[in-house]
């Protein structure tokens, strides 16, 4: 190890996106929250909550309409999705359901009192846990091939200045080799996903019965980017990554890599068809019969059609983990 690496000043990404991102002052340390920055699906519509509490109803019913019912939001912002699948949850499974927002972030202001606020996951989960665009911000290690078509792990400094470092080795290069297998072409890169992997199966470990999701931005062994997916966001624009607090730093999600038994990778569309969300256009008929109706409807088809639409939201990958119960998305 070099002095430039030990001393701090040249870092590998993982370490320099932990610290940008959950260190004092970090990224996701500010007031603002992550809505702040950029729009998930929560934030682009009410449905998207209501399409999760209805998952979470099939679980309920998989799992015997169990006295407590736990649904645990990881990643949780400012407890946007929490609050409003509760809200969209029958008064019946309403009553019966402890919800949790995990989030490294203090609580929020004016949170509904139901929610409680951890900074960890809790030990045991019977129901529901879902992490949305919550592994692509689990820090990973970069990988560029040098001039003699060798692996290297990318160091970079907080300005966003990059050199490469050893060569990738270890459990690492294994990862490499089994998930994202570089050719020798000097400047492909990857990102080494072997700690998204690591996060994911611990928290399902804690899922005792139900289901646990990942939704976020994926791609799968058949189609890796050749240059990586490793990007900013800062005020609701891509940016440079720099890793000084400023702005996100994300990288797409290898979500076949994570998949564990009795797991499978869907798309985004076609989970929320599976739960109703279709983006259905309403018949032109009840313009005339009901006009407050029909603008009602034709707004909710316009979200439902931007939460499935293929190139945006509809693309991202939906990791579904089945623990203990049968097929609840079939």
């Amino acid at each position: 190890m070099t002095k430039e690496t030990a001393d701090g000043r040249w870092r590998g990404w993982r370490a320099a996106a932990e610290a940008a991102l959950y260190g004092p002052g970090g990224f996701y340390r500010r007031p603002e929250g992550p809505a702040g920055h950029f729009r998930t699906s929560v934030h682009a519509s009410p449905l998207f909550a209501e399409a999760v509490a209805g998952l979470l109803c099939r679980v309920d019913e998989a799992l015997g309409r169990p006295s407590g019912l736990d649904f645990v939001d990881m990643a949780a912002g400012r407890g946007e999705l929490v609050s409003g699948v509760l809200t969209a949850l029958p008064a019946d499974v309403a009553a019966r359901t402890r919800a949790y927002a995990v989030e490294i972030a203090g609580r929020p202001a004016g949170l509904d009192q139901r929610i409680e606020w951890l900074a960890e996951p809790p030990k045991s989960v019977t129901g529901l846990l879902f992490a949305n665009e919550w592994l692509d911000n689990v820090p990973v290690e970069v990988a560029e091939v040098d001039s003699a078509g060798v692996p290297r792990l990318v160091l970079v400094r907080e300005d966003g200045t990059e050199r490469l470092g050893e060569p990738v080795s270890g459990a690492q290069a294994e990862w490499l080799a089994r998930w994202w297998p570089l050719p020798a072409e000097e400047g492909l890169r990857a990102e080494i996903g072997l700690p998204r992997d690591t996060a994911w199966a611990s928290v399902v470990s804690r899922v005792e019965r139900g289901l646990a999701v990942a939704v976020d931005y994926a791609h799968t062994a058949g189609a890796r980017p050749l240059f990586g997916t490793l990007t900013g966001f800062r005020e609701g624009r891509e940016t440079a990554p720099v890793p000084d607090g400023s702005c996100d730093i994300t990288a797409h999600v290898a979500l076949d890599a994570c998949t564990l038994p009795d797991g499978r990778v869907l798309a985004q569309r076609d989970a929320l068809r599976t739960l109703g969300i279709a983006g259905a256009r309403p018949p032109l008929a009840l313009a005339t019969t009901n006009p407050s109706a029909y603008v009602r409807a034709l707004a909710g088809a316009g979200e439902a059609a931007e939460l499935t639409a293929a190139g945006g939201l509809g693309d991202f990958g939906w990791l579904v983990q089945r623990v203990g119960i049968p097929d609840v998305l079939a």
